[in-house]
């Protein structure tokens, strides 16, 4: 045919001449004739046959193909289809009125009923944390258990559920829960709301709450006689740009930012210009900053790493909690948050997501429903403490923060719903999430188990309210800004403290302080405190928070208070109460010296004393002994058959004869914060009787804690009964603490600020 149209459109002109030449062939008329018409019927015409035989043959190839390949053909087109439909979410369909109520039938606990529970996750054996988390009055702890937790776990006191028990509990959630992650806390929650629950504490194990008093520190009552009836203070909602704010800049540590805070917004630092006021009621969901190791992500943990040094960064406990106005988010964890029964269907923990990134999806996920019935999220100044185990930071688990978190928050600003039921809301921005990729189908399904459960353990859904977003902002007067200038207290920057540049002694000096600043130091002065008391506080004030002297005679210029050696650990629950933010108490005897320097490396955590000591700390048989420790041993008997039962385990656990005594004479000995509470109620059982303090002390310890946990830092001290004639080398610069020493005059002072020269050149200074 194209040769055809060649011809065709370059037929020669009638006019010309035609060539003749007889030598060539003929040339047939059929085939390029030029006296013959080249339309379409007419060609169709003359090879109408061959059409049809070229047809036939393209067919017949084509039905022996077809034929052939049928089967995978058909099999490609059904892949195809089902591709198709992978690619699609099916959006669960629930009927939220045929839900059953489901009571638990299989534990214990049947009948146990609680408003207020701790929940938390245990892979190993209960830590020192989670001792204490039994401390707080009025909280049930709940721990829940995953396939790496020991199978004789146990701790008196915890309602603890094992993968077994969990199984039983009839949940659908179960059926999507990993096996071997702390997000198997929803459980937990599920459990805690079928039991009562109105407030649940989200806790982990490795964290303590401040002063073991969750009312102190968050707003555990809403409504009624015990709520705080005050307005709070609210970050500006005057830029609708802004969606997201790094709290940690309001409480004093500008360069430090929360684990999930888009990395694009780390380098605001900036304070507020002013706040707003919102009054309180209504939040729902309370976030807590913590001491020490605050909750950061990797990023922030490789790069602003003090070498091998633990963090332990402080934020403003001073200043005010503040709130989010809808419109702006914050990240929220799960180790230091209090929610609030009209917050609890918050509780749930995607799974199809990063452990390090299921927390934070969540509170994300949860501020923006929580807007929906009025909440909102309030952040609190410092309320619990974790200790940096200086352990990997799993940057791959927090991929799904790093690459999405940013454009989460926006999605979930923009987002609105049509739906009239909270739950259908819920389920709708479960559904719409995963379409965006942020989890997958399953939490979708997970969502759907979820919200049917906590129908079935009989949990009320919250009324909505009007979402004020899409309403214009009310602009905001003079009158209603608020000031507040957040403190900017030391930090590190990319590794390096900042502090300045400083010189070595001063450097240390820096360095003794921050660990011991908040540590009160407690000595007794057995002699006159007129030539001695100023200069102990000279000596030691410099390092620790404050030295409170005691003395047999008050003396109300010196400040020293009275105080009777042989009971003074009576005395010393009126000076714990007195510092309730003190890190922890240090006691010493002004026969003996410590040297600072060398107790960097304790654990400020744990009890010291000199149980390593043994011509300090004595086993004596009270058979055949003296009349006095007769007496004293009846006494102790007397009150360790009225302690608790675990102070009871604990000293019978460290005694190997009910006819032993143990002494120590107790010169020196150091009780942290998380024991104080323990000291004092072991000080409330002696009561009246008269036990002395050398008696009374190692009894305390052996019933707070096993002497195998003890700080051993103390086991490496001189001690001697009587001093040496040479005092110059007796002493050492190399131990953490001398015994005996005697300062009786400023000459005595100078002679021992002299040769602790050695250790810390700044002494020097002072003489």
């Amino acid at each position: 045919m194209s040769m055809l149209v060649q011809d065709r459109s370059a037929a020669p002109n009638p006019k010309s001449p035609k060539t003749q030449n007889r030598h060539l062939p003929t040339i047939h008329p059929s085939r390029f004739s030029e006296s013959k018409s080249l339309d379409f019927s007419t060609w169709l015409s003359d090879n109408l046959y061959k059409v049809f035989a070229v047809v036939l043959l393209v067919v017949t190839v084509a039905a022996v193909f077809f034929l052939r390949s049928a089967g995978d053909t058909a099999a490609l087109l059904c892949f195809e289809s089902q591709s198709h439909q992978l690619d699609k979410i099916a959006f669960p369909k629930v009927n939220w009125n045929s839900i059953q109520p489901l009571a638990d039938k299989t534990t214990p606990y049947a009948n146990f009923r609680s408003e207020n529970w701790i929940v938390v996750g245990v892979s190993d054996y209960p830590s020192d944390s989670l001792r204490r988390l039994l401390k707080i009055k009025g909280w049930q702890v709940l721990a829940i258990g995953d396939s790496k937790t020991p199978k004789d776990w146990s701790l008196k006191g915890t309602i603890f559920l094992s993968l077994e028990q969990q199984s039983q509990l009839g949940f659908k959630i179960l059926d999507y829960l990993p096996y071997d992650s702390y997000v198997r806390k929803t459980v937990g929650y599920l459990f805690a709301i079928q039991h009562g629950a109105k407030k649940i504490f989200d806790a982990d194990d490795r964290g303590e709450v401040i002063d073991d008093d969750i009312g102190k520190h968050f707003d555990v009552e809403l409504i009624g006689e015990g709520a705080r009836q005050e307005v709070i203070l609210q970050y500006s909602h005057e830029n609708p740009n802004r969606t997201v704010v790094n709290p940690y800049i309001h409480f004093g540590q500008r360069s430090v930012w929360p684990r999930g805070l888009p990395l694009e917004n780390v380098g605001e630092i900036g304070h507020e210009e002013y706040y707003t006021e919102v009054f309180g009621g209504r939040q729902f969901i309370q976030q807590g900053i913590s001491n020490g190791l605050p909750d950061v992500d990797s990023v922030f943990y490789f790069t602003r790493k003090p070498a091998l040094e633990a963090f332990d960064i402080r934020f403003d406990e001073h200043a005010l909690k503040v709130a989010l106005p809808q419109g702006i988010m914050a990240p929220v964890n799960s180790f230091n948050t209090m929610y609030h029964t009209s917050a609890f269907w918050g509780l749930m923990l995607p799974v199809s997501v990063s452990t390090m990134a299921s927390d934070v999806l969540r509170g994300y996920w949860a501020q923006r429903i929580l807007w929906e019935i009025g909440g909102y999220l309030v952040v609190y100044p410092p309320t619990a403490h974790r200790y940096d185990r200086i352990e990997a930071y799993p940057f791959s688990e927090e991929k799904d923060l790093h690459v999405n978190v940013g454009r989460l928050v926006k999605f979930l600003v923009s987002w609105r719903s049509g739906k009239h039921g909270l739950f259908e809301k819920i389920l709708e921005l479960s559904y719409a999430m995963a379409e965006e990729g942020f989890w997958t189908e399953r939490d979708v399904k997970f969502t759907a188990a979820w919200l049917q459960d906590l129908l079935s353990v009989r949990y009320q859904q919250p009324r909505l309210m009007s979402l004020e977003l899409d309403r214009p902002r009310a602009n905001i007067g003079h009158g209603d800004r608020k000031e507040f200038v957040p403190q900017k207290l030391p930090s590190v920057h990319l590794g390096v403290e900042e502090t300045g540049t400083v010189n070595y002694e001063i450097g240390n000096l820096i360095r003794w302080r921050k660990n011991f600043g908040n540590v009160v130091l407690i000595m007794f002065c057995s002699g006159s405190v007129e030539r001695t008391a100023l200069e102990w506080r000279l000596l030691y004030g410099r390092i620790f928070k404050t030295v409170v002297i005691l003395s047999q005679q008050k003396n109300v210029d010196l400040a020293v208070e009275e105080g009777h050696l042989d009971n003074l650990y009576k005395q010393l629950p009126i000076i714990f109460k007195r510092y309730s933010s003190a890190e922890g108490f240090l006691f010493l005897q002004d026969d003996t010296i410590i040297n600072y320097w060398n107790l960097l490396q304790a654990d400020k955590t744990k009890l010291w004393i000199t149980d390593k000591v043994s011509k300090s700390w004595t086993t004596v048989k009270t058979e055949g002994n003296s009349e006095w420790f007769t007496k004293q041993a009846d006494m102790v008997k007397k009150v360790v058959s009225s302690m608790p039962v675990h102070f009871q385990v604990s000293y019978k656990g460290s005694m190997t004869s009910d006819g032993n005594l143990t002494v120590c004479n107790s010169e020196v000995f150091f009780v942290p914060r998380r024991f104080v509470a323990d000291f004092v109620d072991l000080v409330n059982l002696v009561g009246h009787l008269d036990i002395h303090q050398k008696v009374a002390v190692p009894m305390f310890f052996l019933a707070m804690d096993s002497p195998q946990n003890f700080d051993s830092v103390l086991g490496t001290m001189i001690y001697e009964q009587k001093p040496p004639s040479n005092s110059s080398t007796y002493y050492s610069a190399e131990v953490p603490a001398i015994h005996p020493w005697t300062i009786s005059s400023e000459q005595d002072f100078i002679k021992l600020i002299r040769i602790m020269g050695a250790g810390d050149p700044l002494l020097m200074e002072l003489v």
